[in-house]
């Protein structure tokens, strides 16, 4: 069984591996102790927001810290088991739902408390019956997240900070600029507003909306603990999934978890002097490194990952870079994703042509890498991280 998500306290890769923020012109400044400040504060940012705050967050105190509010009320502790039934799996938007309290305990919590959660701000709705939402905290901070529905089964996928320092030129998060981490409650928040949404149990949770997870290591295990616990979301370890542009920390980290969580890297190209072009936020992890880290997960795991590889026209796309893929993938534990690229306005950057993702998937095959086309989802709507939110900030 699970770990209580509440209770388990995780910790964060090395603050001086952190990547540091792009600066302008998207060239990574690798400055170890403005990381470590940035990283520092950041955190005692999080730390503080807690109970600085003029009503408590009940989503995020742990069970302990909600029996120890729940005494300065006068209410014994087994009402923190029902709270959290509440809060937690039933997702519910206000105290008076929270039947089996008395009246007047309803009334102390709506005094002294809220219940976090998300406001949904936006929407698209696609024809395949995907649907993308922009939705935003108490702070007035947005987000991005999107839940795909497939027969009986329902993936979500969400985010784990407003914005993004990694600088990926073909995202258009990073456009936005950085914001802040998300904490844990608010990344799995995402996941439960849409499961309320769609009035279905959630079967497979990536966390691959905007934003590094791994820059933000602590907040996004946690989430990924209370998605999978049986009493938040029960969704199997295995089927939740962590995407990284390649936090070689992060990864190391992730490998000495117990949870059998899944692994996704966003390596989109295998050539250094490209993939530095494209991701500027990762260059200081080289492709050596990068490689050396993942068969170093692969043994210790036993568990497959998944690159993440966007086809871009004249960029990642020739036969050169085909060959250093194939040299990059050949002969380890390893599946290949294929991703054609979702086109951002203003961007020079071009989706390949479908005849050379065949040729990629004909030639990884021929080498045993496993390798498959991304269905395209939402193709009809913003389907690219950031592009929901900037159309509604264009408004």
């Amino acid at each position: 069984m699970p770990e209580n998500p509440r209770t388990t306290k995780t910790k964060s890769p090395s603050a001086a591996d952190t990547p540091a923020a792009p600066v302008a012109g998207g060239i990574c400044a690798i400055d170890s102790e403005t990381v470590v400040a940035t990283y520092d504060a950041a955190k005692e940012d999080a730390k503080s927001a807690k109970t600085s705050r003029a009503k408590v967050n009940l989503a995020e105190l742990s069970h302990d810290e909600l029996v120890e509010f729940l005494g300065t009320l006068g209410e014994p502790a087994f009402r923190a088991k029902q709270i959290e039934d509440w809060v937690r799996s039933k997702n519910v938007r206000s105290f008076d739902e929270m039947t089996n309290l008395s009246k007047a305990l309803r009334a102390k919590l709506s005094e002294t408390a809220t219940l976090g959660g998300v406001t949904e701000v936006a929407r698209q709705e696609s024809a395949d019956g995907s649907r993308k939402y922009l939705v935003a905290f108490d702070d007035g901070t947005s987000v991005e997240c999107v839940g795909m529905p497939h027969g009986d089964k329902l993936s979500a996928c969400v985010s784990t900070q407003a914005g993004c320092r990694m600088g990926c030129l073909f995202c258009a998060t990073g456009q936005g600029g950085f914001t802040r981490n998300l904490t844990a409650d608010e990344i799995y928040a995402q996941a439960a507003h849409i499961a309320q949404d769609f009035g279905r149990r959630i079967t497979s949770v990536v966390l691959m909306g905007q934003g590094e997870p791994f820059a933000n290591y602590d907040a996004t295990l946690e989430a990924m603990r209370e998605m999978n616990s049986p009493e938040g979301l029960g969704i199997g370890a295995r089927h939740i999934t962590v995407s990284t542009c390649g936090i070689i920390p992060g990864i190391r980290a992730l490998s000495q978890e117990p949870e059998q969580f899944g692994l996704a890297v966003s390596l989109h190209s295998a050539v250094p002097e490209t993939r530095n072009t494209l991701m500027p936020g990762v260059k200081k992890y080289s492709l050596k490194r990068l490689h050396d880290a993942m068969k170093d997960y692969t043994e210790k795991t036993r568990r497959r990952p998944t690159y993440e590889y966007a086809m871009i026209r004249g960029i990642n796309d020739d036969d050169a870079s085909l060959d250093a893929l194939v040299d990059f993938c050949a002969g380890t534990l390893c599946h290949v994703n294929l991703i054609a690229l979702n086109h951002l306005p203003g961007s020079k950057l071009e989706p390949s042509d479908p005849a050379r993702l065949d040729a990629f998937v004909k030639r990884l095959s021929s080498v045993g890498v496993e390798t498959t086309i991304r269905q395209s989802r939402g193709a009809d709507i913003d389907a690219a991280c950031g592009q929901l939110k900037q159309r509604k900030a264009a408004k």
